[in-house]
């Protein structure tokens, strides 16, 4: 499988297996030195939204966003077609277990694609959840300062 990591307008294609062989230690919470080719580099993971694969990245100092895609993001990009269009919100689920810091809607309140919705914490980052489409809130499954488990519903939509 190859993943392709997006920095601005270039594209670095990285497989599965290279992964492995980077030579990476974790030095304090979100915080990492990677050596690659002879090179050392100081890497700080600063955000990330799962549901968007997408992060903010600190390199030796150089703020960077990247996106990474997957094969079906490949896929689809490939085949001309768009998820820009307009989607209806199903329901949102806890991308994985955390803690919530904080909920930004309210019950039949409109969001639309790309609002925030909700921030969880989880690994010691604060992770944005974003509107995938457009929808009304239903009602909201969990409070602050409440656990979630991956997979549990924390906010029911229309």
């Amino acid at each position: 499988m190859t993943y392709n990591i997006n920095i601005g307008e270039q594209t670095f294609p990285l497989k599965k297996d290279e992964l492995s062989t980077l030579d990476m230690v974790q030095t304090a919470d979100n915080q990492y030195h990677i050596l690659q080719d002879g090179k050392a580099y100081r890497a700080e993971l600063e955000t990330a939204d799962f549901n968007s694969k997408t992060m903010t990245i600190k390199i030796n100092g150089n703020k960077y966003e990247i996106n990474i895609e997957d094969s079906y993001d490949q896929l689809v990009k490939e085949m001309g077609l768009s998820m820009a269009g307009s989607q209806k919100m199903t329901n949102v689920k806890a991308p994985m277990p955390g803690l919530v810091l904080d909920i930004l809607v309210k019950p039949d309140q409109a969001v639309v694609k790309g609002d925030t919705l909700l921030i969880l914490e989880a690994m010691k980052m604060e992770n944005v959840l974003k509107a995938e489409g457009d929808g009304v809130v239903k009602s909201i499954e969990v409070t602050k300062g409440t656990a979630v488990d991956k997979g549990q519903i924390i906010i029911e939509m229309h």
